[in-house]
């Protein structure tokens, strides 16, 4: 009789945990195995697709990357000093052809986005200035005649790297 309960048992353990388990597989992705399945999106948005294409007609000497991290151009000795930057991105960093940073150019939010970005924006500018970078802030994209005028040579900074 006791075998027989303990078969009994078992039996009902074992349904139970293949019950969980095919619950759990049904609300997965069998796909990828997400719930929540990722999907693409464009690496930039309208309006920074179109600084880009300003940047790059304007300035055809100068190298134009997007989405820099801030660890690429910042560093650190101590941890906490790093986690004040590592999750940042500057919009665009323009260098010279040695990829010498000339400056990190950061394109403003839309006004439906600006509750504290001011506030955001000067302690990011705060960070590369520190570090000698110069930054350039548009709230929109600019014409051509004023990334000319803020590119001209003879106001050119030189990276802190030299």
């Amino acid at each position: 009789m006791n075998t027989f309960l303990f078969m009994v048992f078992l039996l009902v353990v074992g349904l139970l945990v293949f019950a969980m388990l095919a619950r759990k597989r049904s609300s997965q992705d069998s796909a990828s195995g997400f719930v929540d399945k990722p999907k693409a999106r464009p690496p930039l948005t309208a309006r920074e697709q179109a600084m880009y294409n300003r940047l790059v007609q304007t300035l055809p000497d100068l190298v134009v990357l997007p989405q820099v991290s801030f660890a690429a151009l910042l560093t650190a000795r101590t941890r906490a000093a790093r986690a004040t930057f590592s999750r940042k991105i500057a919009d665009f960093v323009v260098c010279d052809r040695a990829f010498k940073v000339v400056a990190v150019i950061e394109l403003g939010e839309s006004k439906k986005n600006r509750s504290g970005a001011s506030q955001r924006d000067s302690e990011r500018d705060a960070l590369l200035t520190a570090a000698g970078y110069r930054v350039l802030r548009y709230q929109r994209v600019p014409d051509v005649g004023r990334v000319e005028a803020d590119f001209d040579p003879s106001l050119a900074s030189v990276s802190p790297l030299g």
